[in-house]
């Protein structure tokens, strides 16, 4: 005959187990039906972590409403005989020949004579094993009551699988998130040391209570960052990496180690994450503060360490520091799912860390290091890379002294960016210097430039004006312009006016046989001729505007003033002003300082200045 009451109760008892978030809500559901089995008086359940020590009882007897709860931490070595193995075992026991070494619920079960226990004994997961039993008198029906039990179990090992599977899938889920969350935190940044700061940041306390980063230099680790959860313990971390030799061994024996490995116990005795309390104050302050050692903390340190490697190689390590219980501990797949993410990050930082100085020591040699200086005139130049990908730009400038006396200025702006544009920089600069250094005239120089251009099938063009100064015995000097296709220059003059310098000219390297016309004036002392690309006019503010409309204002507000500060404050002026555009900036400034009337006017002694790059 069906048993309605028992199959009501075990009907609610699976509800109950589709909704709980932890076992021990089933209490109810499980021991008040087993209580209520004809010939049961008590119902009595344990928790037992490895095979001896003693977690949590629960106990109900008959006629009581208030379970008896008791959560230790008990060493009972006799009780490792009953830890079943992976299937549940049912056992009859007489009360009287429970030993209370190894059953500590025996005391409870002594206060019905004569009584049996019947127990289940079962494993819910790899850290340890359960029991629920009852003990029963004489008229109860054991058979019936072991169906009972096992049925019981049945529901709450199932309730425990689904648990688990449920946190795992959740965790699963969080550390998806904050793998993804890592990623676009450190791909954000191209700074290596940021880079290194963020990954540090990200894991805690998420994933870990402190982290400890290091890059593989050639001589050994190189500790870049740290970050705990507490500050003062932060303190000691940062002086654990990059002092502790304990640590310093242990980072350079894993350097080619690809698995994540955790230690704890024995494995950091001597190390400064020990817990035995032997390890000196690491942040020497005398207060005790160590990572993994706080106050009251009842969790034993552990450490797992992650090899970072990107491309094949190792670029460095993570450390991570953990205080929390085990169950809170990243898995090991994690981990190396997100030192894998750090290290290409990092080592994108890094490759775009060289790209840089690359590109910087290319685009050096592509400008000239130093200009030429006299008492006659006062040079300076200034160069902006506007490109964040830091292709080499195509931007020139120059200043050559002239057989009679005079200099040459030249400022180019080749089509284009990267390899093909710096070759042609190349050609172009070169290419002026040595006719206008041997005297050739600006428009003869731009002439055989674009010949040049065209015997060579350049397939860019490119803009450039070349503008000589010229001494005169009245102490005002020649200035004669001659441009192909680039933006005309500009004369401050020494009582703040502005004016443009009238130029024309076919782009260089687009016909062949293109001859340039030049264009002559004179300019007196301190006026001041300022060449430019059109990176500095082109420069565009949110709303539209260009920087040229602003410039001759811009730049008449700065007279007076030599022609370092003049090229510098247009360039950072032009930088702030735009919104959009990534062009380089380049501008040359030459102020002429006069000679007295009637001084000689043959070549002046020269003087080399460094040129801003």
């Amino acid at each position: 005959m069906v048993d309605d009451t028992w199959s009501s109760a075990l009907h609610r008892l699976w509800q109950a187990a589709s909704r709980a978030e932890e076992v021990s809500a089933l209490a109810d559901d499980v021991y008040a039906p087993l209580l209520a089995t004809p010939g049961v008086h008590l119902v009595v359940g344990t928790r037992w972590e490895d095979p001896q020590i003693l977690r949590y009882m629960r106990a109900l007897r008959a006629g009581s409403d208030s379970p008896v709860i008791t959560e230790t931490s008990r060493s009972v070595p006799k009780a490792a005989v009953r830890e079943p193995g992976d299937e549940p075992v049912v056992t009859r026991i007489p009360v009287a020949g429970l030993d209370d070494a190894g059953w500590p619920e025996a005391e409870l079960l002594r206060r019905t004579p004569g009584a049996t226990f019947v127990v289940c004994t079962f494993r819910l997961d790899h850290r340890g094993w359960a029991s629920l039993g009852v003990g029963v008198d004489a008229s109860a029906d054991v058979a019936a009551v072991e169906g009972r039990l096992a049925q019981a179990v049945d529901v709450i090992v199932a309730c425990h699988t689904g648990i688990i599977q449920r946190g795992r899938e959740a965790r699963r889920g969080a550390d998806d998130a904050l793998l993804a969350e890592a990623s676009l935190q450190m791909d954000s940044s191209l700074d290596v040391e940021e880079t290194l700061r963020r990954v540090a940041r990200i894991a805690v306390p998420a994933v870990a209570d402190g982290a400890l980063v290091h890059l593989l230099r050639s001589e050994g680790p190189e500790f870049v960052s740290a970050t705990h959860v507490a500050v003062r313990q932060q303190r000691a971390l940062e002086e654990i990496g990059r002092e502790n030799p304990w640590l310093a061994a242990l980072l350079a024996r894993r350097s080619e180690d690809e698995d994540t490995v955790f230690l704890s116990g024995p494995e950091l005795d001597g190390s400064p994450f020990a817990d035995t309390g032997e390890a000196a104050d690491a942040d020497g302050d005398g207060d005790g503060a160590r990572p993994g050692a706080a106050e009251a903390d009842r969790h034993s340190t552990v450490i797992s360490i992650s090899t970072l490697r990107a491309r094949g190689r190792v670029i460095g390590s993570i450390t991570f520091v953990y205080q929390r219980p085990e169950v809170r501990l990243p898995s090991s797949a994690f981990l190396h799912s997100l030192a894998t993410r750090a290290a290409l990050s990092i080592d994108n930082a890094l490759l775009y860390e060289l790209r840089r100085h690359a590109v910087l020591s290319l685009q050096e040699h592509l400008l000239p290091s130093q200009l030429p200086v006299t008492d006659q005139w006062d040079l300076s130049a200034s160069y902006e890379v506007g490109d964040p990908m830091l292709d080499v730009g195509g931007d020139f400038y120059d200043a050559v002294p002239r057989p009679d006396g005079s200099i040459a200025l030249l400022i180019g702006d080749v089509c284009g960016r990267g390899a093909e544009a710096a070759a042609l920089t190349g050609l172009a600069r070169h290419t002026l210097r040595t006719l206008l250094e041997q005297g050739t005239d600006p428009g003869t120089a731009l002439s055989r430039l674009n010949r040049a251009l065209r015997q060579e099938r350049a397939s860019r063009f490119l803009t450039a004006v070349v503008a000589t100064l010229a001494p005169q015995a009245d102490g005002t000097a020649l200035l004669t312009t001659c441009s192909a296709g680039h933006p005309s220059p500009l004369v401050l003059r020494s009582d703040g006016t502005v004016s443009e310098v009238l130029t024309g000219g076919l782009l260089l390297g687009v016909l062949d046989d293109v001859s340039y016309e030049s264009h002559e004036e004179r300019i007196g002392p301190d006026d001041t001729v300022v060449l430019f690309t059109d990176g500095l006019t082109e420069s565009r503010e949110a709303g539209g505007a260009f920087f040229e409309s602003i410039l001759p204002v811009r730049l008449a507000a700065l007279r007076g003033f030599d022609a370092a500060h003049i090229a510098e404050s247009l360039t950072q002026q032009a930088k702030a002003y735009r919104a959009s555009g990534q062009d380089d900036i380049a501008l040359l400034v030459a102020r002429w300082t006069g000679v007295p009337p009637g001084a000689d006017l043959l070549p002046h002694p020269l003087q080399l200045v460094k040129a801003a790059r």
